[in-house]
């Protein structure tokens, strides 16, 4: 037992504040990694890259001139391999970083629509899904989207409800793409986005549905999606997508999205759960 104490004790004294706080930082870092990893198609690529680590060990201890030179010749170009294979997740996490409670005190630099502006998209995503016109719009929060209102047409326009509808008439040359939205105001018209390629989407998403599910996973923007082909409303978030959304409920998500609370501050609960007026679709 003094030996068990003594070792205890030893190993006390060489723990500063210092080493308690380099080991949280390396175990923070590895939980954000496992996050960001988890159920992805990431995590089945770290798994076969442990296993070909593991295969290079087996061999040395096996003796396995040939496969063993193979593998180290190889393993050489695992630092390029990662950042080819892992790009958008290495893109996601960093982005993610970012986001972290340490810098939302820079949060006052994203703009962040009103809602009066939440309201003029939704009775405009309403409007052209009755009226069977396809449109995608993109809601800007914290991560920048500049890279795709560059590739469009810059408009910097205030969000109506004519604007919109007068950009996604099918007559109009900025109905193809994507609308990009900062705060309450219109960024860009046909903006192109990136197409997602998770298998595990439904074969029946089309085009728009599977851009708007793009740019999601790539950013934490979110985005509204109104068919032409079904006249429903739907709403991307971080990749998941919600279909068939009613006004109300399409609000509603409008708001959680960017932290307005459906009660205002000197509003009754009635007040709150009262729709509002919604415009014909005509």
């Amino acid at each position: 037992m003094n030996e068990i104490f003594d070792f205890f004790e030893s190993v006390s004294s060489d723990i500063t504040i210092i080493a308690v706080f380099d080991i949280f930082l390396v175990s923070f870092l590895f939980y954000k990694l496992f996050q960001l990893i988890r159920g992805g198609r990431a995590f089945q690529m770290v798994v076969g890259t442990l296993l070909l680590v593991l295969l290079f060990f087996a061999s040395r201890w096996a003796e396995l001139t040939a496969l063993n030179w193979l593998l180290r010749n190889s393993l050489a170009y695992i630092g390029f391999a990662v950042i080819v294979l892992y790009q958008q997740e290495l893109r996601r996490g960093l982005a993610n970083l970012g986001r972290a409670p340490l810098f939302s005190l820079f949060s006052f630099l994203n703009p962040t629509a009103s809602k009066g502006t939440l309201d003029e998209i939704v009775f405009s995503v309403l409007t052209l899904a009755g009226r069977r016109i396809g449109a995608i719009l993109v809601l800007e929060r914290d991560i920048g989207l500049r890279s795709y209102i560059e590739g469009g047409i810059v408009l910097d326009a205030v969000v109506t409800y004519d604007l919109l509808l007068s950009i996604f008439n099918p007559k109009s040359p900025l109905h193809d793409g994507a609308v990009i939205i900062q705060g309450d105001r219109a960024a860009a018209a046909a903006c192109f986005l990136p197409i997602s390629i998770n298998p595990l989407l439904s074969k029946e998403l089309g085009t728009r549905h599977r851009a708007a599910i793009g740019i999601t996973e790539d950013t934490d923007a979110v985005a509204i999606v109104a068919s032409e082909e079904t006249g429903l409303v739907s709403f991307i978030d971080d990749g998941a997508i919600a279909s068939g959304l009613d006004g109300d409920e399409l609000r509603q998500k409008l708001r959680l999205a960017f932290g307005q609370e459906a009660r205002s501050a000197g509003g009754t609960e009635a007040e709150a759960s009262a729709p509002v007026t919604e415009r014909p679709i005509s």
